[in-house]
C-alpha cells in the first residue's frame, strides 16, 4: 500500500493498481489554462469588483487594449457576460462566492460559484425594451457555451460558467507570446 492512501479493501481495488494506473482526478475544464480566481462575501460591490478583476486579467492575457473592433467588442462581451452572470447570483441566490477565469490558447471560461443548487432559468419572453430579465439571452448571445454544473466535490451549489473565444486575429499580426 502506498503511504497516505486508505486500506484495500480487496483484489481490484484502486490501491492494488500501479500508480500509474489508480484513477485520477477528473480533469479540469481547461487543461493547462491560466487560471485567477476572486473569492466574493456577498453581493455588495460584487459586480463592480468582478468587472475591474476581469478587465486586469484581459490586459495581462492581451485582450486588452485589443488591436482590432472585433477585439475590443469581444473583450466588452467578455465583462457583459461577467456582469450578467454575477447580477443573476446576487439576484437569484444568496450571492457569488467566487468568481474563476481560465485562459488558455485564446479561449476565455469564466465561472460564477454560489451556494444554491438551482440552475438557471431564462424568464417568459419579453419585450427587449423593457429592463431586467435578460442575463441568460444575453449569454445564449454573446457566449461560445454556457451552462451550470454542480460544485465539485458535492458542495453545496452550483458554477455558471460561460466560455468566449478572442477573435482571429489579422494575418499580418505577430505573435507576442500572450496567447
Amino acid at each position: 500500500m502506498r503511504p497516505g492512501t486508505p486500506a484495500s479493501d480487496g483484489p481490484g481495488d484502486e490501491d492494488d493498481r500501479p500508480p500509474d494506473e489508480a484513477a485520477a482526478p477528473a480533469p479540469e475544464p481547461f487543461p493547462g489554462s491560466q487560471v485567477r480566481r476572486l473569492l466574493l462575501d456577498g453581493s455588495a460591490g460584487a459586480v463592480t469588483r468582478c468587472r475591474e478583476f476581469t478587465a486586469v486579467a484581459l490586459r495581462d492575457w492581451g485582450w486588452l487594449p485589443a488591436d482590432t473592433p472585433e477585439g475590443r467588442e469581444r473583450a466588452e462581451d467578455v465583462l457583459l457576460m461577467v456582469s450578467e452572470v454575477v447580477t443573476n447570483a446576487c439576484l437569484h441566490t444568496a450571492g457569488p462566492e467566487e468568481l474563476v477565469l481560465r485562459h488558455a490558447g485564446g479561449l476565455l471560461r469564466l465561472e460564477v460559484a454560489d451556494g444554491s443548487p438551482e440552475p438557471p432559468r431564462p424568464n417568459a419572453p419579453r419585450s427587449p425594451a423593457l429592463p431586467g430579465g435578460h442575463g441568460l439571452m444575453v449569454l445564449n448571445r454573446l457566449a461560445g457555451a454556457w451552462g451550470a454544473e454542480p460544485k465539485p466535490d458535492g458542495a453545496p451549489g452550483k458554477v455558471v460558467w460561460a466560455e468566449i473565444a478572442r477573435p482571429s486575429r489579422p494575418p499580418w499580426w505577430r505573435t507576442r507570446g500572450r496567447d
